[in-house]
């Protein structure tokens, strides 16, 4: 039996915790929240170092890939060193293989629209590969990656604008506590609506689950999310905002969707391999292997008609 965790400093109100099976060997997965004290998941990884066969790292990004830079955040590096046996993976070596697949996914083979859809992508950097996927379908884009990190109403348009501003922003940003740039702890409890012409504008809208319910307003009618680490009570939230299609690009596992992180850790743990051992085709083959899909619901019948 292998047995993942991802440490999280997001709210230890969203901790969960299955047993599955994966080409035939049995996975325990689990998440624990911190409630945003970056100290007490530093020794929680100190911890649990040497005990487990992989660690995830939630509610926090160690690495961002963008415009083919890497950027690496300084709190979640002091995190990543707590682990000296076990490996530790943030999903971002997961997000620009199966979020870029996610997006050809529902166009090629479930043959939903989408060019010259509005794209809102609540934070480009973080998710490069889907923010060049939607780009490549066609899709109309707005980056909010100052509007929602950083309070800014900075209209990032293009993926050349994007790497412009991270080129610009990210040696800085990367330096900060994280907790002043991503809601951490409690944070990840409230939702204050913000910024709702912009949920307006959208078609589609994705990226981060925490950015994108901080802000969401009362109504989001006809939408279409895609997001991941959804628990059921935030699938019930979104269904009284009178969304259509809610896509989360890991699958549901016992009523919660996790995170890239955790998934990456299950692959990486799963291969017998290090982390940098792994390319993208890896991680594709390995999900191709596992049957691995795309969680999809349509709620408005007529509205995930049209997307057909």
């Amino acid at each position: 039996m292998k047995h993942v965790v991802s440490v999280s400093i997001g709210s230890s109100k969203r901790n969960h915790k299955v047993t599955i099976e994966l080409l035939g060997e049995e996975f325990i997965i689990e998440r624990i929240g911190t409630d945003g004290d970056l100290g007490r998941a530093i020794d929680l990884v100190k911890e649990l170092d040497g005990k487990i066969d992989a660690f995830g790292m939630g509610g926090i990004d160690l690495y961002i890939h963008s415009g083919g830079r890497r950027y690496t955040f300084r709190d979640a590096q002091r995190m990543a060193f707590g682990a000296k046996v076990t490996p530790i993976v943030d999903g971002s070596g997961l997000k620009n293989s199966l979020e870029r697949w996610t997006v050809e996914y529902l166009h090629n083979d479930l043959g939903m629209t989408l060019e010259g859809k509005k794209v809102l992508m609540v934070a480009g950097v973080d998710r490069f590969g889907m923010a060049e996927a939607f780009v490549e379908a066609g899709c109309e884009m707005l980056f909010g990656d100052a509007i929602f990190a950083l309070g800014w109403p900075l209209k990032l348009r293009t993926l050349q604008q994007l790497s412009w501003a991270a080129r610009i922003l990210l040696p800085l940003l990367t330096r900060l506590p994280f907790k002043l740039l991503y809601p951490t702890g409690e944070k990840q409890d409230e939702i204050k609506p913000k910024h709702s012409q912009y949920y307006a504008w959208a078609d589609i809208i994705a990226g981060d689950w925490h950015f994108i319910r901080r802000y969401m307003p009362d109504q989001m009618k006809g939408k279409t999310i895609i997001t991941n680490t959804l628990t059921k009570d935030n699938v019930q939230e979104l269904k009284e905002r009178g969304v259509a299609v809610l896509v989360t690009t890991t699958p549901d596992l016992n009523g919660r969707s996790f995170g890239t992180n955790v998934i990456e850790a299950a692959l990486v743990a799963l291969s017998g391999k290090k982390p940098e051992e792994l390319q993208a085709d890896d991680y594709l083959r390995l999900l191709n292997e596992i049957n691995f899909k795309p969680r999809v619901e349509s709620w408005v019948p007529s509205a995930a008609d049209d997307n057909k």
